[in-house]
């Protein structure tokens, strides 16, 4: 039988969890003593229910899976650590919560980088994304690893900008690793197996649940020194993911926005509540003495070219909280026909972004 098998069968059997499993584990040692225990030994540690469940013979359906995940380990960078793996994080067993079982494919060097999680909206706006991505991008540039989600949005760009420097990234999935979703990220997952890592606590075969993605949040946050929140409504998941980092201990950044953005509300709840305000990956850094910085103190999304006087004219009539158009005209003296013709060139350029019911605003 293959040495995960055991671990495998623990975390396969009816009502064991991760609390469960770690319990047995602390009663009786590796897997294979669980399973070699009488009944009454083990009912001394769970319910008989889960007892009994413990000594039924390995099915077909299990053994199945077994045979599976073998297979899968066979193919190049892919991993299961298990608790008692030297090779298992150590930061997150310090969490309440640690994972039995870590499936993981691409470096697991990356899992004991310093990490900080960027994570936020899937309905991010254009200017939240190059938020995520520049951050990340920054941050990574500097040694740091950044772990997300790999779902739409802030998390995708977050990936994809850590993947321009040396510290890379962590996916955390909520789905078996045999399986990507969104199905849409496919190229970025390969790309983040080939040239980060990709982790997930359940087994191969798990399909997206709802249940499974706030769990893994968790993790994002516990591997991680820190976790930056780049936009979030009032009731998002990214809080989640801000309060387990807050319990396990880390810090929590937010980046601030317009008061009347509705994915800027979360943000400014957290910071209310304590977070950093953060305006650049300097800011992030500055609580990392212990690493060398590269230049991050740019505004995101800004860059070294030369704005002409038109431009800064524009900048003085457009803010960042978003202005209807009619008004816009009337400053800029210019019929609405003139004034679209401006700003669809601005928008190109990205310096604008244009929202529903005529607003626009100025991006960073």
């Amino acid at each position: 039988m293959h040495e995960f098998a055991n671990w495998l069968r623990l975390m396969e059997t009816p009502g064991v969890g991760n609390e469960t499993a770690r319990r047995l584990l602390k009663a009786f040692g590796l897997p294979e003593a669980i399973f070699s225990s009488s009944l009454q030994s083990l009912q001394q540690v769970v319910s008989p229910r889960i007892a009994q469940a413990l000594l039924q013979p390995v099915s077909p359906g299990l053994q199945n899976l077994i045979s599976k995940t073998a297979d899968w380990l066979q193919q190049p960078q892919c991993h299961l650590l298990t608790l008692a793996d030297s090779r298992y994080p150590p930061i997150l067993l310090n969490i309440p919560d640690p994972p039995v079982l870590l499936y993981a494919i691409g470096d697991l060097q990356f899992l004991n980088q310093t990490m900080i999680g960027v994570v936020g909206s899937r309905h991010a706006t254009s200017q939240g994304m190059r938020h995520a991505h520049d951050f990340s991008a920054a941050l990574s540039q500097a040694g740091i690893t950044v772990s997300s989600g790999l779902a739409a949005g802030i998390d995708a760009a977050a990936h994809q900008g850590a993947l321009t420097g040396s510290g890379s990234t962590v996916a955390v999935v909520g789905t078996g690793l045999d399986k990507v979703y969104p199905a849409r990220h496919r190229e970025l997952a390969h790309r983040i197996a080939a040239e980060g890592c990709i982790i997930s606590e359940y087994s191969l075969g798990t399909s997206p649940v709802a249940a499974n993605f706030p769990r893994r949040n968790r993790l994002i946050s516990g591997l991680a020194t820190g976790v930056l929140v780049v936009e979030a409504a009032a009731q998002s998941g990214s809080l989640i993911t801000a309060r387990m980092a807050a319990e396990q201990g880390r810090d929590v950044f937010a980046i601030p926005g317009s008061i009347h953005a509705p994915l800027s509300k979360g943000c400014h709840q957290l910071i209310r509540q304590g977070a950093k305000l953060v305006e650049s990956a300097a800011d992030i850094l500055e609580d990392l003495p212990q690493l060398s910085r590269p230049d991050v103190n740019a505004q995101p999304g800004t860059d070294n070219r030369h704005h002409d006087s038109s431009e800064e004219a524009w900048a003085g009539l457009l803010g960042y909280d978003p202005v209807p158009l009619d008004i816009l005209a009337q400053q800029a003296r210019l019929s609405i026909a003139d004034l679209q013709a401006q700003l669809l060139m601005m928008e190109l350029s990205g310096q604008l972004e244009m929202l529903p019911g005529g607003y626009v605003r100025r991006l960073a």
